[in-house]
């Protein structure tokens, strides 16, 4: 199978953060249509906003799919809703929390859906990771290298790598 690669940015900041990111990695490879080509290592990183809450893990992942951006973005929130993901408060604490940050080289702004996800550029929780995996990429609107991003983004957000070894096996992730 190969179909269109699509990154998706992976996060969560309460209960078991790295068992729920390593799972939500676990669940969209078993998405019908959805291959794992990659995945970065986990981050922690400080949350953003002026809401009160703990250091999310952060990470992503690579796939290709068959799917549309918007059957694959149905599917994704079924994930998160399995995962236990609950809608109180925006940018609020999460379970787990699925953008779907590039899809091919679409561009997509409607009320449901927006691709490339429209703040990825500004966020070093989603650049660090997602240069691990391909520091080339091109931001299909802004037209810089996700390295160039990450240069431009500034060192103020707090992001550390948590420990080399905690990188989830691919060949454990793919659908049987």
């Amino acid at each position: 199978m190969s179909g269109y690669p699509v990154f998706i940015g992976i996060g969560s900041n309460v209960g078991d953060a790295i068992d729920n990111c390593i799972k939500a990695v676990k669940e969209i490879g078993l998405i019908k249509g959805n291959r794992i080509v990659a995945v970065s290592s986990l981050y922690r990183a400080e949350p953003i906003g002026h809401i009160k809450q703990d250091w999310f893990v952060n990470c992503v992942v690579k796939i290709e799919t068959d799917l549309t951006p918007y059957s694959l973005l149905s599917d994704l929130q079924d994930v998160e809703k399995r995962l236990g993901r609950k809608r109180d408060i925006r940018h609020g604490p999460r379970t787990i929390d699925l953008d779907i940050l590039i899809f091919n080289n679409l561009i997509i702004d409607d009320d449901k859906l927006k691709i490339p996800h429209p703040r990825m550029h500004e966020r070093r929780f989603v650049l660090e990771p997602l240069s691990e995996i391909d520091e080339n990429l091109i931001h299909p609107v802004i037209k810089k290298s996700v390295s160039l991003l990450l240069n431009e983004v500034g060192e103020e957000q707090k992001v550390e790598p948590l420990w080399n070894w905690i990188k989830p096996d691919i060949s454990l992730l793919k659908a049987q």
